[in-house]
């Protein structure tokens, strides 16, 4: 590691290219932290939502007109508002109203920090999405394999949990692709309430180092990178899942 920042050292000392997150260990580590956040940030999200998109589709199915008013309501506020006005609500709004904690130093501080607010948001609004997505899949199963399910004697939710669910689930993956992959894509919003992912640790080395240029073409390569990897898997999932029918 030491040659490579050696390298990296004398290309900056004699082409002027800055890669500080090569060969300076402090804007390194930030880099690598803030790698660290997005994934995490990613996976849970990403967790969440897909929950909420499961839960969400089979509560539209159920006889109480309230919980599927609600459940509209919900679906119409996140899939027609930004996401980034979504996370200003949360934690200037939401984030207001909660009682301040005292920290470390004696001072106070608000009981949920931004990144519990990244995840809180971005996860309602990317399961908004797949509740729809989920819904649909729900839909495109033929009503014979329900009816079948109900002649053997499962119970509405059995029969969502061990056949129909399955089903959808697999016509519902291109889709639910693209919404993940927005949903990873999005995460960079973060930034906008100092959450110290991928983004907001760049543009602290680029203001430290005046190396925007070469830190710009860093974190495109790098969503390239996460969001190929989601891809990858994502394709994986898909074909391992496969039935003849059924997504394809």
């Amino acid at each position: 590691m030491e040659v490579i920042a050696a390298w990296f050292q004398q290309l900056y000392d004699a082409t002027g290219v800055n890669l500080t997150i090569v060969y300076d260990g402090f804007d390194r580590r930030r880099f690598l932290w803030g790698l660290l956040t997005t994934i995490e940030l990613s996976a849970i999200c990403i967790a969440l939502s897909l929950v909420i998109g499961v839960v969400g589709a089979w509560a539209q199915g159920v006889r109480s007109t309230v919980v599927r008013k609600a459940l509209q309501a919900y679906i119409q506020f996140f899939r027609n508002t930004p996401p980034l006005v979504q996370l200003y609500f949360f934690y200037f709004a939401l984030g207001e109203l909660l009682p301040k904690v005292p920290n470390d130093w004696g001072g106070m501080e608000p009981m949920l920090g931004g990144f519990t607010w990244a995840v809180i948001s971005l996860s309602f609004f990317a399961g908004a999405f797949n509740v729809e997505i989920f819904r649909s899949g729900i839909e495109a199963v033929p009503t014979a394999t329900r009816e079948a399910a109900e002649a053997l004697g499962y119970t509405r939710l059995q029969a969502y949990r061990h056949i129909v669910l399955p089903l959808a689930f697999r016509i519902s993956l291109p889709a639910l692709n693209n919404n993940l992959v927005n949903l990873v894509k999005t995460t960079s919003l973060a930034y906008a309430i100092a959450v110290p992912e991928l983004l907001y640790v760049s543009n602290q080395i680029w203001s430290d180092a005046v190396n925007v240029p070469e830190m710009m073409i860093v974190l495109l390569v790098t969503y390239v990178g996460l969001v190929s990897l989601l891809v990858w898997v994502m394709h994986r999932i898909e074909r391992r899942l496969r039935l003849p029918g059924f997504g394809q």
